[in-house]
């Protein structure tokens, strides 16, 4: 890679994004913690979902110390619907240690923004890039494909060690006059031009560029091995109403998937020897009519996928409820963070009652 071919590629794409990028709310800022905010919330999210998030969340949290100070509930909340929750709750805890730690401001080298709790490499040179103009890496799978075809790199971009591969070639590549517009570049043409499958080549701004593009292997690139199967689970979540019309809720295990979020009792299967309702007259102390189907649909994880059935039941005694259980009324669970599986069975449910 030669200095001739870097200062081409470098200036072809910093141009191209200056002149065509998308109109991006956090494209108006260079605030780091606003930027680190989009940046979180893009991770494993398109931008399309993002954007009514991000604007809601920065009006009602438009500081360090607004975030860092949050109530964990009603942060949740404004995640609802965003999925991987442990994001917003890693997010908090980092914003607290830069306000407890960095006199609240956001860090400036790579070095120390790693220490932060959820700032892997990706936020972190993203965050330096765009927020403090510091030409760092910030590596995606979108930045890995377009780098894997302009560079013709064949390494395996599922294996963790390839990544190192595509972070020394950003550097040797990256305009250190304009980072923010190089990064942005790079993950911009991965978006919309250098896509997984059928890129538009004749828009492409590096086109000349692309040993890929003049070999015709532009779509056999990346090189990425299959995951493993993902695990299904058999799942039945039960709408159990009291006879004041109250409806109950758990809360799930503090750490793990969905951490902390309600959801209605639920319970996997198969039940060997035990049906449904006995399951939930031994754990939840309390008997139970089961009702009508609600829904019935599949939610699918990164790592594993929920089979969902649904039912509604009424409540015919109760003795004592689980600690991490509580009644509420419609109104209250309007105000509770509750994963999408579990939204969507609360508003099939609403419709009909």
């Amino acid at each position: 890679m030669n200095d001739l071919y870097k200062k081409q590629v470098s200036n072809a794409l910093v141009s191209w994004f200056e002149e065509e990028k998308r109109d991006l709310p956090w494209r108006k800022t260079k605030n780091p913690y606003k930027i680190w905010v989009s940046e979180v919330m893009l991770q494993q999210t398109k931008v399309d979902t993002v954007i009514p998030y991000y604007e809601r969340f920065i009006t009602k949290y438009p500081s360090l110390e607004s975030l860092a100070n949050a109530n964990e509930d009603e942060l949740l909340k404004e995640w609802e619907g965003l999925g991987y929750y442990s994001r917003a709750r890693n997010l908090q805890a980092g914003v607290k240690e830069v306000m407890e730690d960095y006199n609240g401001v956001v860090p400036s080298t790579r070095k120390e923004i790693s220490k932060l709790k959820g700032v892997g490499p990706y936020t972190a040179g993203a965050v330096l890039s765009i927020a403090y103009s510091v030409p760092e890496h910030a590596v995606d799978g979108n930045v890995m494909r377009v780098l894997s075809r302009l560079l013709l790199i064949k390494e395996d971009i599922a294996k963790p060690k390839t990544k190192k591969i595509f972070e020394e070639a950003v550097m040797k590549l990256i305009d250190e006059k304009n980072p923010s517009a190089f990064n942005q570049g790079l993950m911009e043409l991965g978006a919309v031009i250098c896509t997984p499958t059928k890129p538009k080549c004749l828009l492409c701004p590096v086109r000349e560029y692309c040993t890929a593009f003049f070999e015709g292997m532009q779509e056999e690139l990346p090189i990425k091995t299959i995951n493993k199967k993902t695990k299904i689970h058999k799942m039945k979540a039960t709408v159990i109403e009291s006879e004041d019309g109250r409806i109950l809720l758990e809360k799930r295990p503090t750490k793990g998937l969905l951490a902390n979020m309600w959801q209605f009792p639920m319970v996997e299967l198969p039940t060997p020897n035990h049906t449904v309702e006995e399951i939930i007259e031994h754990d939840y102390q309390m008997s139970i009519v089961k009702g009508k189907e609600i829904l019935t649909f599949k939610h699918i994880f990164s790592h594993l996928i929920w089979e969902m059935e649904s039912y509604e039941a009424k409540l015919i005694n109760k003795i004592d409820i689980p600690a991490n259980c509580n009644w509420f009324t419609r109104e209250e669970i309007e105000n509770q963070p509750m994963p999408v599986p579990v939204l969507k069975i609360w508003n099939a449910w609403k419709e009909r009652n």
